[in-house]
């Protein structure tokens, strides 16, 4: 992610606003808060409209408290799983003792949050041991989770509330309830609530939010007020800040009301009306920005106090609130920026693009590069976000924030196909969530749009990857032949390890571990979690297929130990490891166990030519530990699989001998350790187009030659190198270095 870090505003995302200066203590609901933390109730849930001081009563129990406690401010942009759970995670980590070196166990699980692209069945078992091992009691709040649309997020939520340890407390505050099964956490005593109807300020509670104006009022004004505002905490506000210049009280209590035409009139009539020309139009540029500082300020408005000017209008006004206790970051409550950006639109609409153009210079200049995109994309300069996302793109991607690149991808419209690293983009987003027929057209419209000096080697870590993934073995190893040896080591890892997955399936076994090993001397700083663990997990499958079972053994272990290390031992990309552990091991219980566990991970969502391999591999093993139902159960659907890859390698190679050692095919005369006779050259011209999808008619034409004589030279080639179909023959043309 951008380093917000540095300049302090994505950190105001993970602490508690600073309490407004007037601050009302709200026993009752303070009392249901407490109650809830003492009882060891998992999930309190604050549900109420806007304005209804959701926030405050979280933020002042928070304060008066002595626990731990963690906050994340949700932001539209968190609806990305892996944005979310990187957030809530950092904000865990702050409430955390630090350890040696400055490092918690929350830095390691933001990790595993990147790598699983935000997979709630990795990271929240990964953060309920995080819990687990703090062994503290936690308040954890998420204000305004409303905002939140994405069902895995929901998910994984919902599943933290079920695992998280009894010491710790999940607080929502939202508008709307989230789409929980309420009904039975309710029926388990597992929820306590506050609802609108508990958040209204009864009469005393609005005097003491009202202050010196609230205190000059009758009892029966008083009341009288209250009932409009139907105790709403920002009517009760707005009534404050207009009671002082009042001079017909009665007047003004009699025409008062709590809802948002209230709201809507009193700022164009009253607020707004009464500053003023250049505090009212520093008000209305600045709505545009979801939080504020002094140089931010400045920058957007063109002004030099911007920092004095925050101070003193947060001081006469709770609805600016301010972020930090350093008073330097900022933001507008949500109803008045709401509508101090209506009015924006209505008097300033010529001003707004420019105004938008310095808030994204500010922040590009301060490395948050997506909220300069947001503000490119207000300011209608489409141009400017393709030249941030050149960068921001693949920072995107390699976080695995997929469905924050895919929404700004989306936004460009037309653009996208009309840059050639914007459609790469999009084609890496659609193979991740394994529509690779539409990757394939973005990668087309990369081409498209390529002029004569790009640089396709950009593009081949993905070509590579969509062919494994469709079963197309030959068409991944020529795309990984094509690549210099100097890239491997020279690019990101990403390449060095498809290369060497392609020949790996392929059976080159030399080339796999000559690419793999540069993958692991690119990942060595720890960075790239991914990649290094990917690239042990397949030089494990490189030590099944070629040494002994010992050493097999021992690579598999090594690969999920580190899995285990990184946090992603239910990465789906471990399902190899965990099935050559099973088939190389001694223990019986933890083969059944490894195998089980391999198929589950493969069946997630791993690439149909890996979910292959290890359902035909853990397939194997159970059916030989005794578990013969499971185990055939396996072999079928990888076989169902492998029927319909062009060229599955060396997966279907081993799936036709566990077929046959298990009787569901007719077993097959064992291979010989050598070619019968040599081919011809016109026999190793057909040989060559085998591995392709070309059928024997299109060979035949290629070669200029008849059908039967392809036909012919085919049943030759079978033959002499011992296989039975046109898979297995170029597989053993690999397997003898002849192809």
């Amino acid at each position: 992610m951008a380093d917000g870090w540095a300049i302090g505003l994505a950190a105001t995302k993970v602490r508690p606003p600073v309490l407004p200066g007037v601050l009302v203590r709200r026993s009752r609901l303070v009392d249901v808060l407490d109650a809830a933390v003492e009882g060891h109730v998992r999930f309190v849930l604050v549900s109420a409209p806007a304005g209804s001081g959701k926030s405050t009563l979280i933020a002042s129990w928070l304060a008066a408290s002595t626990g731990a406690r963690a906050w994340l401010q949700v932001e539209p942009s968190d609806s990305d799983p892996s944005r979310f759970w990187s957030y809530l995670v950092e904000a865990i980590g702050g409430a955390l003792p630090v350890a040696a070196g400055g490092v918690t166990a929350a830095d390691d699980v933001k990790a595993i949050v990147a790598a699983s692209g935000g997979d709630d069945l990795v990271v929240v078992p990964a953060l309920v041991n995080l819990l687990v091992a703090a062994d503290r009691p936690l308040v954890i709040v998420v204000d305004d989770y409303h905002l939140i649309t994405s069902e895995r997020v929901h998910r994984g939520m919902e599943r933290l509330v079920e695992l998280c340890p009894a010491a710790v407390t999940i607080v929502l505050a939202t508008r709307a309830d989230p789409p929980f099964r309420l009904g039975r956490l309710r029926v388990r005593k597992q929820v306590a609530e506050v609802r609108a109807q508990d958040l209204r300020f009864d009469v005393d509670e609005a005097s003491a939010l009202l202050g010196p104006a609230g205190r000059s009022l009758l009892p029966s004004q008083l009341e009288q007020l209250c009932e409009r505002a139907e105790g709403w905490a920002a009517g009760l506000v707005l009534a404050g800040l207009s009671l002082d210049g009042a001079v017909d009280v009665d007047s003004f209590v009699e025409r008062f009301r709590g809802d948002d035409q209230l709201v809507v009139e009193y700022l164009r009539d009253e607020l707004l009306t009464a500053m003023a020309p250049g505090e009212r139009r520093r008000l209305l540029e600045t709505s545009i920005l979801e939080q504020l500082s002094g140089d931010l300020v400045d920058a957007v408005t063109g002004g030099t106090d911007g920092a004095v000017w925050l101070r003193e209008t947060a001081a006469r006004n709770q609805l600016l609130i301010r972020l930090d206790r350093t008073g330097t970051w900022y933001r507008y409550h949500h109803l008045l920026r709401d509508l101090l950006l209506l009015q924006a639109a209505e008097t300033l609409p010529d001003q707004l693009p420019a105004l938008h153009d310095r808030a994204a210079a500010w922040f590009k200049a301060h490395g948050e590069l997506g909220k300069a995109i947001d503000h490119r994309f207000a300011a209608g300069d489409l141009a400017g976000v393709v030249r941030l996302l050149r960068t921001y793109g693949s920072q995107l991607l390699y976080d695995g924030h997929i469905e924050t690149l895919r929404g700004l991808l989306d936004r460009l419209g037309d653009v996208a196909e009309q840059v050639t690293w914007c459609a790469l983009l999009y084609a890496w987003c659609e193979f991740m969530v394994g529509h690779y027929d539409a990757a394939d057209r973005w990668l087309d419209a990369m081409v498209e749009a390529a002029d004569d000096d790009f640089d396709h080697l950009v593009a081949v870590a993905l070509r590579i990857n969509l062919s494994i993934a469709r079963g197309d073995v030959a068409a991944a190893v020529a795309r990984a032949r094509a690549v210099p040896p100097t890239q491997l080591r020279s690019r990101r890892p990403d390449l060095s390890t498809a290369s060497g997955a392609a020949y790996l399936w392929a059976g080159q076994v030399d080339e796999a571990q000559r690419c793999l090993d540069s993958a692991l001397a690119l990942t060595e700083d720890g960075r790239l979690r991914t990649s290094r663990l990917l690239a042990l997990v397949y030089l494990a499958v490189v030590a099944f297929e070629t040494a002994t079972t010992a050493a097999a053994q021992r690579a598999a272990a090594t690969a999920v130990d580190i899995a285990h290390d990184f946090g992603l031992a239910d990465y789906h990309g471990v399902a190899p490891a965990y099935a050559v552990r099973a088939r190389s091991g001694d223990d019986t219980t933890g083969a059944r166990a490894d195998a089980a566990h391999a198929i589950d991970l493969a069946r997630r969502s791993s690439t149909p030519l890996v979910r292959a391999y290890v359902l035909a591999v853990a397939g194997d093993t159970l059916v030989d530990l005794g578990d013969r139902a499971m185990g055939e159960r396996a072999l079928v659907e990888a076989r169902s699989l492998v029927d319909r890859f062009p060229d599955a390698g060396i997966v279907a190679r081993y799936l036709a001998r566990a077929e046959g050692r298990h009787r569901l095919v007719p077993v097959m005369a064992p291979v010989a350790a050598a070619l019968v006779e040599p081919l011809t050259d016109r026999e190793s011209a057909v040989l060559r187009y085998l591995p392709t999808q070309m059928s024997q008619r299109e060979i035949a034409s290629e070669l200029y030659v008849s059908l039967n004589t392809v036909k012919t030279h085919c049943r030759a080639i079978y033959r002499k190198l011992g296989a039975a179909d046109r898979a297995a023959a170029v597989q053993r043309a690999r397997d003898l270095h002849i192809h």
